[in-house]
């Protein structure tokens, strides 16, 4: 009876970040680039309290007897779906539609990835920069950052499918500055470690980027200026989830009321 207290309660410690990871959702339903993340669970070692054996008779008893230890939290994952793509008036406001993922340079001279294309122009020592809302510079394909002298205007400033820079000439046609947004894609995009601010770091599990410019072998996603992305957090689908995270926990926690009103019974017959 006391191995099901530690079991009903590794199951509402599991449920416990379970509705953190929910709630987390749901407060980020209207973060641009957000992508949903979702509790694993994997089942702790089973204790083995008998194994194959006979018995005084010598007949045979070819079942062991197991039982659980409880559950705990495996891992939590990012589901990268595609959200809706919203219009928005800035010029430096880009959505992409497909797996990639812009880059970034950290502060720490560390490149960085991400789906939110809410961008801006920022004064540089030599132009104007592309850059994010936190200041980060955005890299073009040759890894450098996307800066425009100061004989550009910015709000004529257009970007192609392709994520090229280009600028209008005397015709009013929109001609490539040689500048070319980066599109980096991952094998395995779920083994990218989340940061702040909607940040992802390569690691071992994600393999190395892959730029979209240089290998032909990937699908290439498309730029699409005057859009951002939004979360693809679906509020219906997280109330849910969060329901059914609350009766699991309920449901544990009656498992010990149980097994503490059990210890009371066994205490009892001694009287």
């Amino acid at each position: 009876m006391v191995r099901s207290l530690w079991t009903a309660a590794t199951g509402m410690i599991a449920q416990q970040v379970n509705l953190d990871t929910i709630a987390n959702n749901l407060s980020n339903v209207n973060t641009q680039g957000y992508k949903t993340q979702v509790n694993e669970f994997k089942t702790l070692l089973y204790q083995t309290l008998q194994t194959k054996t006979t018995t005084a008779n010598g007949a045979q008893k070819p079942t062991s007897a197991q039982v659980g230890l409880g559950t705990r939290n495996a891992a939590i994952t990012s589901i990268f779906t595609t959200g809706n793509l919203k219009p928005s008036d800035s010029d430096t406001a880009f959505a992409i539609d497909g797996k990639g993922f812009f880059a970034v340079r950290g502060e720490d001279g560390n490149t960085y990835y991400t789906r939110n294309g809410n961008l801006l122009w920022a004064l540089a020592s030599n132009g104007n920069m592309l850059a994010t809302t936190e200041g980060l510079p955005v890299l073009d394909t040759t890894g450098n950052p996307i800066i425009l002298g100061d004989e550009y205007i910015l709000s004529r400033v257009t970007v192609s499918a392709d994520g090229e820079v280009c600028y209008p000439d005397e015709r009013n046609n929109p001609q490539p500055l040689g500048i070319t947004i980066a599109l980096f894609q991952f094998n395995n995009p779920n083994g990218l470690e989340r940061l702040a601010d909607s940040l992802y770091a390569q690691s071992a599990a994600s393999g190395q980027p892959i730029n979209e410019a240089q290998n032909p072998n990937v699908e290439k996603s498309s730029v699409i200026q005057g859009y951002l992305e939004s979360s693809n957090v679906q509020v219906a689908d997280e109330m849910v989830n969060m329901i059914v995270a609350q009766r699991a926990y309920e449901f544990n926690s009656k498992a010990i009321q149980a097994s503490d009103e059990m210890l009371q019974q066994a205490n009892n017959l001694r009287r």
